[in-house]
């Protein structure tokens, strides 16, 4: 097995950001959708600025999807960098955690909302719905968690997410 690298590329640190970007602005403004969505299953036509806010949202989701399968490729062609050498076992679960069910979220979010409006599977976008809170929860803990390890802890945690590795 290879060494693990330094910092991430300039791509990984783009897509980090650009994600993390579309995730909070559907998390703020995602609620829009929910008019169309219904006008729909109803089988009557939804109101134009209705229609508009959910496909500004569909378009962003799937946008996210596009994305989060760049930066897994990415991710697995360059790796990522370990953790601080010293970090404590509880600090490296909850890392770990937070970023699978991030990862899970960008995959999984795009694809329920997509199930959802395009082949009009209620029960699933119920599932989707279920997911907002969660990715609310895990976006602070991951925010929190980076701000601690620079502000605190004083690792280059954050600052690898800031600036290429060389």
């Amino acid at each position: 097995m290879h060494s693990r690298p330094a910092g991430y590329t300039r791509a990984q640190i783009v897509l980090h950001w650009v994600i993390a970007a579309l995730v909070i602005f559907q998390i703020i403004f995602g609620e829009d959708i929910g008019p169309a969505f219904r006008a729909f299953r109803k089988g009557t036509e939804p109101a134009a600025d209705a229609l508009l806010s959910a496909n500004i949202h569909v378009y962003v989701g799937l946008t996210v999807l596009v994305l989060a399968v760049l930066r897994m490729a990415l991710r697995l062609r360059y790796g990522a960098p370990d953790l601080p050498p010293d970090e404590k076992m509880v600090m490296r679960y909850v890392a770990g955690l937070a970023h699978l069910v991030l990862y899970a979220a960008i995959f999984l979010m795009p694809l329920t909302g997509a199930l959802a409006w395009y082949l009009g599977m209620g029960e699933i976008g119920e599932i989707h719905e279920i997911g907002k809170p969660i990715i609310i929860v895990v976006v602070a803990v991951h925010a929190a968690g980076a701000l601690w390890q620079h502000f605190v802890a004083r690792t280059d945690v954050l600052r690898r997410m800031l600036k290429p590795a060389a």
